[in-house]
């Protein structure tokens, strides 16, 4: 099996990620989803209203993009992961927190072994958002929050690729030239 290459797509939160993901799942990439929404939408089912407010929400983020990133490791090949754990440093940045020992452990295994190709997707905002239980965010407050992703994935050495807002089969097609077809 061959070593997998990881991308990862990043940027403002509503700026159309996880519909790109969608899209490059049906063309039959191996995407990995994102954590945070996940860990909100179990704990808001569990009642708690603002989860990304109880101490261990980050390191609980990490802990499951640790498992997801091992889970999709099995198959080999070219993963697109939608946000990585420097998105959870960028989001422990934005709202004012500490890093917790896991995130911290997480951020010092990625970047010691290379576990992300250095070229990110940085999507861009699309000039709205929509909020939800999981978003709620304002619009100024989410360009804010991906000025903030831009600089933690310059900071640790990577290359951006700026997609641009626009219809998603584009979308797809540009990130499509910087990432091997699926087999």
């Amino acid at each position: 099996m061959t070593e997998p290459r990881r991308y990862v797509l990043t940027g403002a939160p509503g700026a159309g990620k996880t519909t790109l993901i969608d899209a490059l799942s049906r063309r039959g990439h191996l995407v990995i989803r994102e954590a945070a929404t996940d860990i909100i939408t179990a704990r808001q089912a569990k009642g708690c209203a603002e989860p990304w407010q109880e101490p261990d929400f980050l390191d609980a983020i990490a802990r499951l993009q640790h498992q997801r990133r091992l889970a999709a490791d099995a198959h080999g090949g070219a993963q697109i992961h939608d946000r990585s754990p420097l998105c959870t440093l960028a989001l422990a940045r934005h709202l004012g927190r500490d890093v917790g020992p896991h995130l911290a452990a997480e951020i010092d295994r990625i970047t010691s072994a290379g576990t992300y190709q250095p070229l990110v997707f940085l999507i861009a905002p699309l000039g709205f958002i929509r909020r939800t239980a999981a978003r709620r965010i304002s619009y100024a407050e989410s360009l804010a929050f991906a000025r903030i992703h831009q600089q933690v994935y310059e900071a640790y050495g990577h290359r951006l690729v700026d997609v641009p807002p626009g219809p998603v089969r584009e979308r797809v097609a540009l990130i499509e030239k910087h990432v091997p077809c699926p087999v």
